[in-house]
């Protein structure tokens, strides 16, 4: 029958509707302010005492909570205004001390019942919502002395496997090593191995007393290029694990020479996202020193669970967690959460070389921290904050070779399974070439200033709504079906974008406006083709029935040049401009449906199947 959908058709856009309804109903209700309060550590826990610390400071503060949980490992204190939330985490974090990271939140409202259905609100970009930004500082130095003990630890180890007689070898400073011999001969055969080997040292014969000194000093050059790879690595693992974080479209980028950048735009876990960032997790491999090891080469290590029980370890490095290929959490024959680790090539064979003559011997893993401690002190009346930078190193695994070791294997001794997947996802995410430290961390506000935000709202907002006066007055009857399906397809849209977490951004905003446009064409090329086929004389059914088939491929053209220039966009740009690309390729999709088949549709229940005489389309009115 002419402009009659079958059942199944209609059945399929209504259910189409009824999901974009649903999936774009968390729009309406806005995120709480709120504070987060997680462990600095990922064996701290906050429980409800915890948590009754926190409310009761807010309150003497006179800070009005609207509501406090906890939620997994970490507990969520909502208050009314983003004021109150500025004035709640230096209170909160000042009574809870340093064990805890206190982080500025946005906590969802969403009734229970649409998260259940996975649904959730769009995410803002910072230029709308805001989100966190970090700037982060690269320890040169520390850089710099971590490369020169592993180039310390492999030349002894080369002299070893060559059987050249040395005394002993030292660091001296951030960039020298002194290697001491007996003899001449010994010196002359450790300088040729070396100097072939190990072209970034500026080497000099050097006597001391009876003995024979070589001293290898880091070329400029090396160190600068020691610091660049160093920060770029940074970058890489930042990057690694900002996408472990599942950030819509975040910024890391670089600034000067020591500097990294992060911005996190809507990002829900502030607290989590600043300790897996800034932690640097990294590992070293260590055999236990012998009772005739020199004292000059052992180092003793406390227990990270039970500190006060120590170990004596061989300064030596075997290998170190940047030779970690892949690290996943898992559980051992008891139910004991593990690590098992897989190394690259580099690390599976200096792991062999250092345990085939090992065996009965036990190797340490040591886990090393650097982080940033907050300390509080009066001066002149006045609270000054101070910040410290300290490292943490403990044994986590203290085992018996059993036989030569390869490229896996496991680590086992971890606290809980938080701590186990934690440490997995770090040392997958790629281990920090050098510590970082936050030298600055804040919470972004809208970047353009709320009224220009408020400003461009509204005439998006007026824009719209003189589209659909438009629409109404010149095309009547048709145009209030154009209004329809136009507004059902901005609800569509919006839905898209929550179900695949799309980030909005003022550029997005840019792509919907386009998008609105875009949909209105489409309508006023049917409409026109319509009113073209009525002044024909053509019967209102036929007209109806021209103008959506033939005006078909002109609609369909326009469109497929557009999205083309979208996915181009997108492929080709970065932050905002993906994310205008985005707006506007699910804005074309959407706009067809509800172009071309949700308003085809309506006009079919209203004119469809039966006897017309007039359409209501504005300009000429056609008699059957």
């Amino acid at each position: 029958m002419l402009n009659k959908y079958p059942l199944w058709k209609n059945l399929i856009i209504l259910v189409a509707l009824a999901i974009g309804f649903i999936y774009a109903l968390p729009n309406l209700f806005p995120d709480d302010f709120a504070v987060q309060v997680t462990g600095a550590r990922s064996s701290t826990e906050v429980d409800a005492r915890v948590l009754e610390r926190a409310v009761q400071a807010l309150e003497s503060q006179g800070i009005e909570v609207k509501s406090s949980s906890l939620q997994d490992r970490d507990a969520l204190i909502r208050v009314t205004s983003g004021e109150d939330q500025l004035q709640a985490r230096p209170a909160v974090q000042a009574i809870l001390g340093n064990d805890y990271l206190v982080a500025l939140n946005m906590a969802a409202s969403t009734p229970g019942w649409l998260r259940s259905l996975g649904a959730g609100p769009m995410k803002l970009g910072l230029d709308l919502r805001g989100g966190v930004h970090f700037l982060l500082e690269v320890d040169m130095e520390t850089a710099v002395s971590q490369r020169m003990e592993a180039l310390s630890g492999q030349i002894k180890r080369e002299l070893r496997e060559e059987r050249i007689r040395y005394r002993g070898g030292e660091l001296e400073g951030d960039r020298e090593i002194i290697l001491s011999f007996r003899d001449d001969e010994s010196r002359a055969e450790a300088f040729t191995l070396i100097r072939r080997q190990y072209l970034q040292f500026l080497m000099d014969e050097r006597t001391r007393g009876d003995e024979r000194l070589i001293a290898l000093t880091l070329s400029d050059a090396e160190v600068r290029s020691i610091q660049e790879y160093s920060l770029e690595q940074n970058l890489t693992t930042i990057r690694n694990r900002v996408n472990e974080l599942g950030v819509a479209e975040p910024l890391v980028q670089r600034q000067g020479s020591s500097r990294i950048i992060v911005e996190l735009p809507g990002v829900q876990d502030t607290a989590q996202a600043k300790r897996v960032l800034g932690a640097t997790a990294n590992l070293e491999f260590r055999m236990e020193a012998r009772p005739d090891t020199p004292a000059g080469s052992i180092e003793a290590f406390g227990f990270r669970d039970t500190p006060e029980r120590t170990a004596r370890l061989e300064r030596e490095l075997i290998a170190t967690g940047n030779n970690v290929a892949n690290a996943q959490q898992q559980f051992d024959e008891n139910g004991q959460p593990q690590v098992s680790i897989t190394m690259d090539s580099v690390g599976g064979d200096l792991m062999n070389r250092a345990t085939r003559n090992a065996v009965g011997r036990r190797m340490a893993v040591l886990f090393i921290e650097f982080r940033t401690e907050t300390e509080n002190r009066m001066v002149d009346g006045e609270v000054v904050t101070e910040e410290k930078r300290v490292v943490d190193k403990g044994i986590i695994s203290l085992a018996t070779v059993q036989s030569a070791l390869g490229a896996s294997f496991r680590i086992t001794g971890l606290d809980s399974i938080p701590e186990a997947s934690e440490l997995a996802l770090l040392l997958r995410a790629g281990a920090l070439a050098a510590p970082m430290y936050f030298v600055q961390e804040r919470t972004i506000g809208p970047s353009l200033g709320q009224k220009n935000i408020d400003a461009g709202m509204m005439s998006v907002l007026l824009g719209f709504v003189l589209v659909l006066i438009y629409m109404a007055l010149y095309y009547r009857g048709f145009g209030l079906i154009a209004n329809v399906s136009l507004t059902l397809n901005l609800m569509l849209l919006i839905a898209c974008m929550s179900i695949l977490s799309a980030t909005l951004t003022l550029p997005g905003i840019a792509g919907i406006v386009l998008t609105v446009g875009m949909a209105v064409d489409a309508n006023v090329l049917i409409f026109e083709r319509i009113r073209e086929e009525l002044k024909a004389g053509t019967a209102p059914q036929l007209a109806i029935n021209a103008g959506y088939s033939r005006a078909f491929v002109s609609i369909f053209d326009a469109n497929i040049t557009t999205l083309l220039v979208a996915l181009i966009l997108f492929a080709m740009g970065s932050g905002p401009v993906k994310g205008f690309a985005i707006t506007l390729s699910l804005g074309i999709m959407t706009s067809m449906f509800s172009g071309l088949l949700v308003s085809r549709s309506i006009v079919n229940v209203v004119y469809g199947g039966r006897r017309v005489e007039k359409l209501s389309i504005g300009g000429k009115q056609a008699n059957a």
